[in-house]
């Protein structure tokens, strides 16, 4: 049994079965990891092996990127994944921040680094002549180190929905564990294609995606997510299997149904952050299984869905995973919900997302201790999630911990009130955020996208707020904003901060203001 990604990649050495379908080529799994190792030799010979040996990879979801991840873990040196909606200062911090030696790139990101101080950072565009001459003449490979399970596999940067993305240190047991859970969870099998269309550089694309493939032998389908491309994608590479994160599911809803969506070869779509709705629909519109759960780019927080988890939860955590109080380091107290399941002890039952027994997988934040130590405090893993759990232990998000509002003296969390809005039939995506109030505390304000070649209209949003039996009037937005899109992460996490920033005079797309009330167009 493999302890390592490295020991698992060396099992498939030899394998002859199909490991990348793309549009510019397929390969098999020994000739995918002959050029993963051939890449590896050839980049192990420029570095200074006294400095970090760590490669960057600022490169799109395709073949060359895949290539880049299984040379990584065959030689035992880090691959540090780069964000790459990333742009200016920020890019070139985020490189020299994981102390990268050499970055590869391709014609579609190389631009990104003009007029950037990288140093002595050496740059190789993968398509380049001066690359593929290198890498045809590296000798055989002679791994950087044997690497144990928690050695660092990948840095991969969280997404920065909170602050500047910091770099998590990705263990190899992670990994396994991982692909170890999925596989024999969905019946995986070397005869099953992996739809890989969220960005490898992020933690989902490898906790939820790239690991299947690597304990089962099953074949990679790069891809650059679309949602009108969706189905035609799953459809020409065979795909059986997809990972998703963020609202991934609610795009590929929002397209106009059609009657032959049935008609495609997926079983399963594995990820997180989908709405209750969503989970549903996809699974009825495309006949799949859609499994979501709830993870940590570091990790140390994973709570999944059993049989008979209540509408709006996330699931139970696994062992140590509680909600507390960030003042008082006490458990939070049991949610409970009116006859209309609202939450009527919000102040006491909402808390963080919490590891009661440590890190979990989490190995720290590279080269940051002051970082890792304020997520590690009391010894207990703090998330920056907010979350309220009722007496059977079933989870509820609350958003960030940035998403409490204070309404008229109350205070209110944005996710529970998205997740009303979101029974709206009209409605692709929303998020509900925090603007100043003229005079003391906070107005909601939500912005909405809907779904294509449907509309809204202020009588029918007040009507549909007026039937939702749980929701607080102090919970009905004072400002709605009708967009054509939200600003997202590269993981298709909606940045509130941006919106919170634009608040209700500035953005895009249509305002509506609740005015003695009425919603009025603004």
């Amino acid at each position: 049994m493999a302890e390592t990604v490295q020991q698992a990649l060396r099992d498939l050495l030899e394998n002859d079965t199909a490991a990348i379908v793309h549009d510019t080529g397929r390969w098999t799994w020994r000739e995918h990891l002959q050029e993963a190792s051939a890449q590896a030799a050839a980049l192990l010979s420029l570095m200074d092996h006294d400095r970090p040996v760590h490669v960057g990879a600022l490169l799109g979801n395709t073949p060359a990127f895949l290539h880049a991840i299984a040379g990584a873990g065959l030689a035992g040196f880090p691959l540090v994944g780069i964000n790459n909606t990333r742009r200016g200062e920020g890019l070139a911090r985020d490189i020299l921040r994981a102390d990268c030696q050499i970055l590869l790139t391709d014609a579609e990101h190389a631009p990104l680094l003009d007029g950037l101080d990288l140093g002595d950072v050496i740059v190789f565009d993968v398509a380049s002549p001066e690359w593929r001459a290198l890498v045809d003449g590296a000798g055989p490979l002679e791994p950087y180190r044997e690497v144990g399970p928690t050695d660092p596999f990948m840095l991969i940067f969280t997404s920065g929905t909170s602050g500047d993305p910091k770099p998590v240190m990705l263990a190899h047991m992670m990994v396994l564990f991982s692909g170890g859970t999925l596989v024999p969870r969905f019946s995986i099998t070397s005869d099953d294609v992996v739809y890989l269309s969220m960005p490898l550089f992020h933690s989902n694309a490898i906790l939820a995606g790239w690991c299947v493939s690597l304990c089962s032998g099953a074949a990679m389908a790069p891809a650059s997510f679309s949602a009108s491309h969706f189905l035609d994608d799953v459809r020409r590479y065979g795909a059986t299997y997809m990972n998703y994160v963020g609202k991934p599911l609610a795009y590929i809803l929002a397209t106009v149904e059609r009657p032959d969506d049935i008609d495609n070869p997926l079983r399963v779509a594995f990820g997180n952050e989908a709405t209750d709705r969503d989970i549903e629909e996809f699974g009825r519109r495309f006949d799949c299984t859609v499994w979501d759960g709830f993870g940590s780019t570091e990790a140390a927080v994973i709570i999944t869905r059993d049989e008979g988890t209540p509408p709006g939860s996330i699931g139970r955590g696994l062992p140590g995973v509680d909600v507390y109080d960030p003042e008082t380091l006490t458990p939070c107290a049991h949610a409970e919900f009116d006859d209309n399941g609202a939450l009527i002890n919000a102040d006491k039952a909402v808390g963080q997302l919490v590891n009661t027994q440590g890190a979990g997988f989490f190995t720290g934040y590279y080269n940051d201790e002051a970082a890792t130590n304020e997520c590690l405090r009391g010894g207990m893993f703090w998330s920056g999630d907010l979350a309220y759990k009722d007496a059977d232990g079933w989870i509820y998000l609350a958003g960030r911990t940035a998403d409490w509002m204070r309404v008229d003296g109350e205070n209110l969390a944005a996710a529970p009130i998205e997740r009303i809005l979101q029974r709206l039939p009209q409605l692709s995506r929303v998020a509900v955020y925090g603007v100043p109030d003229d005079h003391v505390g906070d107005q909601i304000m939500t912005a909405i996208v809907l779904r294509d070649e449907t509309s809204l209209v202020p009588e029918e949003f007040e009507n549909f707020l007026s039937e939702q039996a749980d929701l607080s009037p102090k919970a009905w937005p004072r400002y709605v904003r009708i967009a054509a899109d939200l600003p997202t992460t590269a993981t298709n996490k909606i940045l509130k901060r941006a919106l919170e920033k634009e608040g209700p005079t500035a953005g895009n797309g249509v305002l509506w203001v609740r005015e003695n009330e009425k919603y009025v167009v603004a």
